[in-house]
């Protein structure tokens, strides 16, 4: 068993106030980060994963690079930026065609050459082909140099495609020593508890536990033998809401935490049942789910609930179950990581959705499916300009697992509406015991004589 491939990681980096959060916005196809004229707004990385070049990146913004910073928060953040650098496999170093080349460039440049990763130099504020000579001083600096607009994407997203298609192909990561261990990703907030439900785990003082939010700054892998198997706990740092993140390393951590939910299996999601369900939280929740692991949601420091009336329990557990309502599947367990209550359910839970997550279906069985799904409830017509026609299953197949995936021919898969969408994905989850894990569900056109499609597809 081979673990999913290393994700290259793409930094943008350059002096403050030259455009990186508006490219990184480009680049994440809506508004994440802070865009101000003020230097120095971002003040820790945030990452986001895209599409480009056919490949799956990691694009991680930073605050600006500045050779003499002002003070020691100023310093720390330059450390961090410096981290990214660090961590990248390849640069996209950002500098301002309006102002010129200034000292500061020159210097980010020395420290790049020393880095040895790739680098593309993107001159930003080329706004019209009349700019484009203000692009040519930069020259000098050494790399390969792209005129960009950043606000208006001018060469933006040839610039990251370019570097990205140079980069090696990413290598599989090796699988853990026993071919049926099981990745487990204990993620979450900072501060939820991780760490002391790492321990209890593995019935020892492994990690490093504070009160303080943000202790663990890497994600750390421990092998755990048990009767039924191993596994492989990962105990990553807190993911905090940008603009919390002010401290050295907890911005590296997320990207540390993405990493963890790309080579995991299952993913435990840590929430503070004390504090209630977040929407921090859900956006973790929502990130496993992405990345294709199996996810169950911890509510640990139930033991702090459970002094409460049960009417506050139950008022707790709802207001999960609302929150969660996007992935309903997801099993919910309360436990207590001080006083080690349910802790013991966790690793055979986890089990359980690693084999959910990893379940091959026969294609006899699919078609069997599919008929019975699609005779209890029949699909709306399609429409087809001003005509209706009936909508027609053909037959379905496995494609891949983690998640399992499925490929539906149809008639006409344009014509398929969201809800009978959900609908077959909810009665294959029921039909194979699927509860836990991601679906995706990808509708075809029928094959026509000479091997081509009638109409283009798409993924549930």
């Amino acid at each position: 068993m081979t673990r999913a491939p290393h994700q290259p990681v793409v930094a943008i980096v350059g002096r403050p106030n030259v455009g990186k959060s508006t490219l990184f916005n480009r680049f994440a196809g809506r508004r994440r980060a802070l865009v101000d004229d003020a230097p120095g707004l971002t003040r820790d990385r945030i990452v986001e994963r895209v599409e480009a070049a056919g490949r799956s990146v990691l694009v991680v913004d930073t605050a600006g690079l500045e050779a003499a910073p002002r003070d020691s928060l100023a310093a720390a953040v330059q450390r961090q930026a410096r981290v990214a650098v660090h961590d990248a496999d390849a640069i996209l170093f950002v500098v301002d065609g309006l102002a010129g080349l200034l000292p500061d460039d020159e210097a980010i440049a020395r420290e790049l050459r020393r880095s040895e990763r790739p680098v593309t130099l993107l001159v930003n504020k080329i706004d019209t082909p009349r700019h484009e000579a203000r692009a040519a001083e930069f020259h000098r600096l050494g790399f390969r140099l792209r005129a960009i607009s950043a606000e208006h994407g001018h060469g933006a997203w040839d610039a990251l495609e370019e570097l990205v298609a140079e980069l090696p192909a990413s290598a599989a990561l090796p699988a853990p020593d026993d071919a049926d261990a099981v990745h487990v990703a204990v993620v979450g907030r900072p501060n939820v508890g991780k760490s002391s439900l790492v321990n209890r785990l593995l019935g020892e003082e492994r990690m490093v536990v504070s009160e303080e939010g943000g202790t663990t700054r890497d994600a750390v892998d421990t092998r755990l033998v048990r009767e039924e198997g191993a596994y492989v706990l990962v105990d990553t740092a807190g993911l905090r809401k940008r603009g919390r993140r002010d401290r050295l390393g907890e911005a590296p951590s997320a990207l540390a935490a993405l990493r963890s939910l790309d080579r995991a299996d299952v993913a435990l999601v840590v929430v503070d049942a004390s504090a209630g369900i977040t929407d921090q939280d859900v956006n973790v929740l929502g990130l496993a789910r992405e990345s294709g692991c199996a996810t169950a949601v911890v509510l640990n420091k139930w033991d702090l609930c459970a002094r409460e009336s049960a009417e506050e329990r139950k008022r707790v557990r709802e207001a999960v179950a609302h929150r969660v309502r996007f992935a309903p599947d997801v099993p919910v367990v309360a436990v207590s990581a001080q006083s080690g209550s349910r802790i013991a359910s966790l690793l055979p839970l986890a089990r359980r959705l690693h084999a959910a997550g990893h379940a091959r279906i026969a294609t006899a069985a699919l078609n069997r499916w599919l008929a019975d799904a699609t005779a209890a409830h029949e699909p709306a017509m399609a429409q087809r300009g001003t005509r209706k026609r009936p909508l027609r299953f053909l037959y379905a197949t496995q494609i891949g697992v983690r998640p399992p995936s499925i490929v539906i021919f149809c008639s006409d898969p344009t014509g398929v509406a969201d809800s009978y969408r959900r609908y077959l994905e909810k009665r294959l989850r029921e039909r194979f015991e699927l509860a836990g894990t991601p679906v995706r569900i990808v509708l075809r056109g029928r094959r026509e004589k000479g091997g081509t499609r009638r109409s283009p597809g798409g993924a549930a």
